[in-house]
């Protein structure tokens, strides 16, 4: 699956719970494919690392990231900082 998803993120949809919880597979998969954060495990959307990862790869992925993160304005200030070089 690592493999896969260095190929194309966005196959992260169609590997086990277990991997889609895997913070290494996530993390390779939001770096090809920023929006594979919608496949990842409810856990790792919470994961400031991997959703910052996403992000930078697409600034959209931030709609899958957990409400936590998506309300924590220091945390959108950090993503935003990343997205425009701020």
């Amino acid at each position: 699956v690592l493999a896969a998803v260095n190929q194309n993120g966005w196959v992260l949809k169609y590997a086990s719970p277990e991997l889609q919880n895997d913070p290494n597979i996530v993390l390779a998969a939001v770096d090809k494919y920023g929006m594979a954060l919608k496949y990842a495990s409810p856990k790792l959307k919470s994961n400031k690392t991997i959703v910052l990862a996403a992000v930078a790869q697409d600034y959209s992925a931030l709609d899958y990231a957990s409400n936590d993160l998506q309300n924590d304005p220091e945390f959108k200030k950090i993503a935003d900082e990343q997205l425009y070089g701020i």
